[in-house]
C-alpha cells in the first residue's frame, strides 16, 4: 500500500502523482487533504500518513508533498518506525540510495522545486528500488 498526503503547497503535485500511480496499477490511499485549502497545515495530513505507513505492512510506503519537503520529512520522522528522505530535484541517485542504503519508507517531495516529470521519475525509482540490507542493517 502507498499512502500519500500533502499540504496546500503540494496539493496539485499530489493529485498528479495519484493519477500517475493509479495508471501504473499501484494501490494508493489518499490521506488528504481532499480539497485545496490555503490554510492547510502539513502536520495535520503528514502525521496520519506516516502513522499508517508505520502501522502497516513492512512493504507500506508513504509519499508526502509540501513546498520544500523538509518540514514534511521532519514531521514524518517523528513517528516511530518512519525513515523519511527528502527529494527536491537534482540527481536521482539520492532517491535510489535512500531506499538501497537507508530503507526509507517515506519519500518527501518539495513541490516548489520539482517539475512534474522529475517527481514522477523520483517516485517510480524510489518505489522500484529494493533495500540492500546487509551492512546497512547495523
Amino acid at each position: 500500500m502507498i499512502y500519500i498526503a500533502s499540504d496546500h503547497a503540494g496539493f496539485e503535485l499530489k493529485k498528479i502523482l495519484i493519477d500517475h500511480l493509479n495508471s501504473k496499477g499501484r494501490k494508493i490511499e489518499d490521506c488528504g487533504p481532499a480539497v485545496f485549502d490555503k490554510s492547510d497545515d502539513y502536520p495535520d495530513f503528514i502525521l496520519p500518513c506516516a502513522q499508517k505507513v508505520a502501522s502497516g505492512s513492512p512493504d507500506a510506503r508513504g509519499i508526502v508533498v509540501g513546498y520544500s519537503g523538509t518540514g514534511e520529512a521532519i514531521a514524518a520522522n517523528k513517528v516511530k518506525g518512519i525513515r523519511s528522505a527528502v527529494y527536491y530535484g537534482g540527481s536521482l541517485d539520492i532517491v535510489k540510495l535512500a531506499r538501497e542504503h537507508n530503507n526509507a519508507n517515506v519519500l518527501s517531495l518539495g513541490a516548489h522545486f520539482l517539475k512534474e516529470g522529475e517527481a514522477k521519475k523520483a517516485v517510480d525509482l524510489w518505489l522500484d528500488t529494493k533495500y540492500e540490507g546487509g551492512r546497512h542493517d547495523r
